[in-house]
């Protein structure tokens, strides 16, 4: 599975942005899919992530309420739609797939997103 993150860019507080990542599998029943971020000095987390069915979706504490995840596994995408963001949102984000069971082993290259007025 090989992943291509994009969407990133420098935006304001407050503005909302969205991030895509085309997968080039097959397929992607089985997969889970999230979204990572990593900040200048910081360890990387999990912002989101979602079953490869889009029957359960789970996010961090700092975006919930903010962030969605969504995924359209026809067309092997998976989405995270970005609102009202913070200059503490700025990191590299990058998407990555678990197959059903597994730790996540692909990953994209990441895209940057900075928030700064």
């Amino acid at each position: 599975v090989q992943l291509q993150a994009s969407g990133g860019g420098l935006v304001q507080p407050g503005d909302s942005l969205r991030l895509s990542c085309a997968a080039s599998a097959p397929t992607l029943i089985n997969y889970a899919l999230g979204w990572f971020r990593q900040a200048p000095g910081k360890e990387r987390e999990l912002v989101a992530n979602i079953r490869w069915d889009n029957s359960n979706t789970r996010y961090s504490d700092s975006v919930k309420g903010r962030f969605t995840i969504s995924r359209d596994n026809a067309k092997k995408t998976v989405y995270l739609q970005m609102n009202s963001l913070k200059p503490e949102d700025t990191a590299v984000y990058y998407c990555a797939a678990a197959l059903l069971g597994d730790s996540y082993r692909y990953w994209g290259q990441g895209t940057l997103v900075t928030v700064s007025s």
